[in-house]
């Protein structure tokens, strides 16, 4: 994922690629409820741990509203989420009396084992918060990959559903609240910068883009053609609701005067502000850039992001030296496919046919994005069919490919998951970039359908989101590494699926796929820890990848905003890997794939400690 969520790097703030996502968890993180903190509801002491669990997983959720939006609940429906230290505060002092209480109230050696996860799943979500509240200003509030600016839009548009007057009246106010929560991460963002932590230009001159995008059109530009996305939305649903009857034309009128007020009035100086803020930091913009380790408490920051983001001890040494030896192993694994095609020359020319060779590429039109659309979704139904022999739980949720909205379109950026909804009546959503067809080859189609879709995230995040018996809070956990761990194992499963990888070079897009996150693992320590520039990690990616240019330098850029989230998927998938292996030798002839995957999908997401134990305790029970 990515998944999507809050961003990645600071935990006031509310979006990082759900990539991936991280939205709930980290929204919950960092916000407080109106009137101050919730008081907790008394409880029977009769209630077994799990019980007790939903009762504060139901008072921590109140928190958000826009995590109650995401799980399809209108409570609060009218309300954003506050970024500020103090209403993270005040959730990590009720995160912490809340744990203090169940410590109190359980005994956890009287536990069963499944019942011990969920407690020290409760405290390590504790300990995170704890650890981040030192950092809470390092990192960047506005960036081109995960900034507010673009989760704002892309939340109102593809999650407040509007089903009646009421609803769309709380859209109306939600646009309203996007001026104070503006505000808000400017004011964080001014903080972070008075502590050094500046934006690179390219940053800047994303958020800047991505806003006047947002504020292009109708309403803000009477001469336009065409709507701004907000506005459009907003027309689009007042419509709905007329043409069923639900509301009459005088509502109709007058619910479009307002909207049209609140985009004018609330949301147009606020992404002015931001925009103005964006330009005014460029005076700030480092002339070199690279990643955070020379800043002023920048190695501490960076050690706390590879913990936080790997769930690991895991030094930025170590992780560095993992990248080099996997990157050396792929390597060999790619010049036995280049062999397979019978090309007459090195593997860097390799790489360079198929970077450059037209024959890998769409057209870049309409045509070539819809065809891409439906290819992508054609090999997401080829594989379904075949899941039953390799899980046994299934999710219940439908998927849906389409293009990302044009105002957080950028040219060459990785593809990400949004999870639906636990009752089903949202989709998952796998979102494609397509401005930019020279930037999508076909050979790695496959591989990136598997990861976002089936059999990775969006199966991981459905069937987590559908577990039964274990605490509300563990089916809407998020933890990176576990989740793009198994997105990245999912590329590797696929190929012992029947149908999959038909011909060697969507065999060589898997292993392109494979190299990228290991080249990750060497780029992102790289950045952060030994004081590469942008372009020598961009030299160290271009050599042993054939990865287009132009998605290189997204991706290079990727990591420099977002620090450490990008060892997330080898790690992840290593220690999956690992886990299999030592399942298979410890279980012989027992060991059942199925069986072993339903064991990692069927816990939620947990940090990679807590993953190993549940294994172990699963192979302990033969």
């Amino acid at each position: 994922m990515k998944i999507f969520m809050t961003s990645a790097n600071s935990p006031r703030a509310l979006y990082s690629y759900l990539l991936l996502g991280l939205i709930f968890i980290l929204a919950l993180a960092a916000c407080a409820p109106k009137g101050g903190p919730v008081k907790e509801t008394m409880v029977e002491d009769t209630l077994t741990l799990t019980q007790w669990l939903d009762e504060q997983f139901e008072i921590e959720l109140q928190f958000s509203p826009i995590g109650m939006t995401f799980l399809g609940r209108k409570a609060r429906y009218s309300e954003l989420d506050s970024t500020t230290y103090e209403s993270f505060s005040e959730k990590m002092a009720w995160k912490s009396a809340s744990a203090k209480e169940m410590q109190r109230r359980f005994d956890r050696d009287q536990l069963s084992n499944d019942e011990r996860l969920s407690y020290d799943l409760w405290l390590y979500q504790l300990e995170q918060m704890r650890e981040a509240d030192a950092f809470f200003y390092d990192g960047l509030v506005f960036e081109q990959m995960n900034g507010i600016q673009s989760f704002a839009p892309t939340f109102l548009i593809n999650f407040h559903r509007v089903e009646d007057e009421g609803d769309m009246l709380a859209y109306i106010e939600r646009v309203k609240a996007i001026k104070k929560l503006m505000g808000e991460s400017i004011a964080n963002a001014s903080k972070s910068a008075t502590k050094g932590v500046v934006s690179p230009v390219f940053a800047l001159d994303g958020t800047i883009k991505q806003a006047e995008k947002v504020i292009s059109g109708q309403p803000f530009d009477s001469t336009s053609e065409n709507r701004s996305a907000l506005w459009a939305d907003m027309h689009k649903e007042i419509q709905a609701l007329q043409d069923s009857g639900t509301i009459n034309a005088e509502t109709a009128e007058r619910l479009t005067i307002d909207a049209r007020a609140a985009l004018i009035n609330y949301l147009l100086p606020a992404y002015n502000d931001i925009i103005q803020w964006a330009e005014s930091e460029k005076a700030r913009a480092p002339a070199v850039v690279t990643g955070v380790g020379k800043r002023a408490g920048g190695k501490a920051y960076y050690n706390y992001r590879l913990r936080n983001q790997t769930t690991t001890d895991l030094t930025a040494d170590e992780i560095h030296q993992i990248g080099l030896e996997e990157v050396a192993r792929l390597r060999q694994e790619m010049e036995v496919i280049k062999r397979e095609t019978e090309f007459d020359g090195t593997l860097a020319e390799f790489f360079e046919y198929i970077r450059n060779g037209k024959w890998n590429y769409y057209p870049d039109t309409d045509e070539g994005r819809q065809a891409y659309i439906d290819d992508a979704t054609s090999a997401i139904e080829g594989i379904k069919s075949e899941l039953p022999n390799y899980f046994g739980l299934l999710p219940k949720a439908d998927l849906v490919v389409k293009r990302v909205e044009p105002f957080r379109e950028r040219d060459g950026a990785a593809q990400h998951y949004y999870p639906g909804t636990p009752d089903g009546s949202r989709p998952g959503t796998y979102y494609a970039h397509l401005s930019d067809m020279t930037a999508m080859p076909k050979n790695q189609l496959e591989v990136i359908a598997y990861h976002e879709g089936l059999p990775g995230h969006h199966m991981q995040i459905s069937i987590a989101q559908e577990l039964e018996g274990v605490p509300q809070f563990r089916t809407q956990a998020r933890f990176t590494a576990y989740s793009e761990g198994w997105g990245l194992y999912s590329e590797y499963l696929a190929k012992e699926i029947p149908g999959t990888y038909t011909d060697p070079y969507q065999d060589f897009g898997r292993l392109t796929g494979e190299i990228w996150r290991s080249i990750r693992l060497v780029v992102d320590t790289g950045l952060h820890s030994q004081n590469w520039t942008e372009q020598e990690a961009i030299d160290y990616f271009a050599a042993n990848s054939p990865e287009p240019l132009e998605s290189i330098r997204s991706e290079i850029q990727r990591y420099i905003v977002m620090p450490g989230q990008a060892t997330t998927y080898k790690i992840g998938m290593l220690k999956i890997l690992e886990l299999r292996a030592m399942a298979k030798k410890q279980l012989g002839e027992n060991f059942d794939i199925a069986a072993f995957h339903d064991v990692i999908l069927g816990g939620g997401a947990l940090p990679l400690p807590l993953l190993e134990r549940r294994v172990a305790e699963w192979i302990s029970s033969y």
